[in-house]
């Protein structure tokens, strides 16, 4: 029986040498989540169970189809579907009529695979969407970049458990944790957090700084400049396009942020 948490118990024989056991492992949830847009299907995405609503909302805005909160007139699990994990948006009707190219544009013939979230595209012309580079935002000290993954590792129970999320956190500018998601896919545990300020009414999130724990690819760049997040740092790599777009954009994007170290592969200012 799978505990709401997104844990799963399954079996598994530990080796060790010569010594061979039959245990039960704790593992993470992968399961599909469908979003329709009313009752018209938008995307099919591979998501740990949980803050389903936050991840509907997070990626409706990264995909451009609402700005914030006030194009959203509702969202809810669908209770009339064959299957679960189905969550409706329903827009404002000011948001959907003026966002009826961005909906056609945004579907996708693929589903969204946990790994990769450009992985349903249409076309390569859609990768990228219109973003605008983003507000100069607070400063922030490295120091208090350095102190973030820790931070970051003591909110993740779920990671704790099973060691096969991965997570995203927005912290404000003093190093205080505002929000955190775990996720199979580091591009839904983004649009968690994102889709957490979004129902709240904080977007853009200029005051905010995102922390990821695995890789930093252009995708991820994306979505942090749609929310309006000015500061992204994450405990390993950039890809080439990454920092290019992050250039562009002029968005901070700090790597390789273990212990006291760091790399900065681009910042206009906002470090200290």
């Amino acid at each position: 029986m799978r505990a709401p948490s997104g844990i799963a118990r399954r079996n598994v024989v530990r080796r060790d040498g010569e010594r061979i056991e039959a245990s039960e492992d704790r593992v993470a949830v992968e399961e599909p989540l469908e979003i329709r847009i009313g009752d018209s299907p938008l995307a099919v995405t591979m998501r740990t169970p949980g803050h389903d609503e936050e991840l509907a909302a997070g990626f409706c805005l990264t995909e451009g189809i609402v700005s914030g909160a006030d194009d959203l007139a509702g969202l809810r699990p669908c209770e009339l579907a064959d299957y679960g994990n189905v969550i409706e948006v329903e827009l404002s009707e000011r948001a959907a009529g003026a966002r009826a190219a961005e909906i056609e544009r945004a579907r996708r013939e693929l589903y969204v695979s946990s790994s990769c979230g450009l992985c349903g595209k249409q076309s390569i012309d859609r990768l990228e969407q219109a973003v605008d580079p983003v507000a100069p935002g607070p400063t922030v000290h490295a120091a208090t970049i350095a102190t973030l993954p820790a931070r970051m590792r003591e909110a993740q129970d779920v990671f704790a458990q099973t060691g096969g999320l991965h997570a995203a956190a927005i912290f404000e500018a003093d190093g205080a944790l505002r929000v955190l998601r775990e996720d199979v896919g580091r591009h839904n545990a983004v649009d968690k957090v994102i889709g957490h300020e979004v129902l709240l009414g904080r977007v853009p999130v200029s005051s905010g700084l995102l922390l990821v724990s695995g890789r930093v690819s252009f995708e991820i760049v994306q979505k942090a400049a749609m929310a309006g997040l000015p500061v992204l740092c994450a405990v390993s790599a950039p890809s080439s396009l990454a920092i290019d777009l992050a250039e562009r954009l002029e968005l901070t994007l700090v790597g390789f942020v273990r212990d006291r170290r760091m790399n900065v592969y681009n910042d206009v200012g906002r470090l200290r």
